[in-house]
């Protein structure tokens, strides 16, 4: 049976996981939610202003309230810095299943730090929520998420083709999932 607890502090050899707070503001305008290709990329849109980043802040951190809620913004250690941002955006209670999303800024990508967060949450999700299944998706043209998905030892589920329409053309979103038991076997 799923147990939800809500997005608690997680530390990872060189990140902490933890709530957004609106200090992150400027951090995440420098890093990721003003850069389009980042935002495209997880179809989100682009916040420009203080005022548009704050207001996220504020749907982020209002809904920390309720206990099925799972956003954590990723800090790199090292800085102090806001670098990205990790989620179960999609949480089945009755199936018990929830689906990841991530974004990392430019600046960090290639580093391994998206893969960290995503098995420190992959974690979370098995040991704490008590999840039978976690799931996850990308963008065919997003080669650097489909890398951490195979680090993650996720298994390819299909395509969805043309599923998404960018800049004139259209793309297919891949989904892929891992099973309690398969998680269980990698321990």
């Amino acid at each position: 049976m799923l147990t939800h607890i809500g997005t608690k502090t997680i530390e990872t050899d060189r990140l902490i996981l933890r709530r957004f707070q609106f200090s992150d503001d400027e951090a995440m305008l420098k890093y990721w939610v003003a850069d389009p290709k980042i935002q495209s990329l997880y179809s989100e849109p682009v916040y420009s202003t203080k005022a548009e980043v704050n207001g996220l802040l504020d749907k982020y951190i209002s809904s920390y309230e309720k206990n099925d809620y799972y956003r954590w913004a990723i800090i790199e250690k090292s800085t102090g810095e806001c670098i990205g941002q990790i989620a179960y955006f999609l949480v089945d209670t009755k199936n018990h299943f929830a689906e990841i999303e991530y974004c990392i800024g430019s600046d960090f990508q290639c580093n391994g730090f998206a893969t960290e967060a995503t098995k420190a949450i992959i974690s979370y999700g098995f040991d704490k929520m008590n999840l039978h299944k976690v799931q996850i998706c990308t963008k065919t043209i997003n080669k650097p998420s489909m890398r951490v998905i195979e680090k993650c030892g996720f298994t390819y589920e299909g395509t969805l083709r043309d599923y998404f329409y960018m800049d004139g053309e259209y793309v297919g979103r891949l989904y892929f999932s891992m099973l309690r038991s398969e998680y269980e076997a990698k321990l």
